[in-house]
């Protein structure tokens, strides 16, 4: 199939920008609804071609297209569009840290001294006594 070349470096480029692509199973559809100017078609051949060459690795899902770069594949885009070797996917960007939670006491949990009772175990257990109880033989 012919794709124009503008097509195929909005593709490529938003690819290379995201590292995945989400293509839906539908030939019909005039346009994809995160490339601009590429018909969902187009889309569908480029990844099948990248695929069939190991650049990406596909999921098929509920009738969707997941299309994953692979290291390969960043390698080929990074030559086809010219790009140095700074510039990563934004999966395969390094997060700075993780937020900082918040404090937690160190015996939150534990039966030492609190306004309730232990967790699971411990504490006053009057309220669940071993006579009677609910569901199939709960007596003696």
């Amino acid at each position: 199939m012919f794709i124009p070349k503008s097509n195929r470096i909005a593709v490529f480029s938003y690819l290379f920008k995201e590292g995945v692509l989400v293509v839906k199973k539908d030939t019909v559809t005039p346009t994809h609804p995160h490339i601009e100017g590429c018909t969902n078609l187009e889309v569908m051949m480029l990844m099948k071609s990248l695929e069939s060459r190991g650049y990406v690795r596909n999921t098929f899902s509920w009738q969707h297209n997941y299309c994953y770069l692979t290291e390969e594949g960043i390698e080929y885009l990074r030559t086809y569009l010219g790009l140095p070797e700074e510039i990563v996917p934004a999966t395969h960007k390094k997060s700075a840290s993780r937020p900082a939670g918040r404090d937690r006491e160190e015996d939150k949990f534990a039966g030492g001294g609190g306004d309730r009772p232990a967790f699971r175990g411990g504490g006053d257990r009057e309220y669940r006594s071993r006579e009677g109880g609910f569901g199939r033989g709960g007596g003696l």
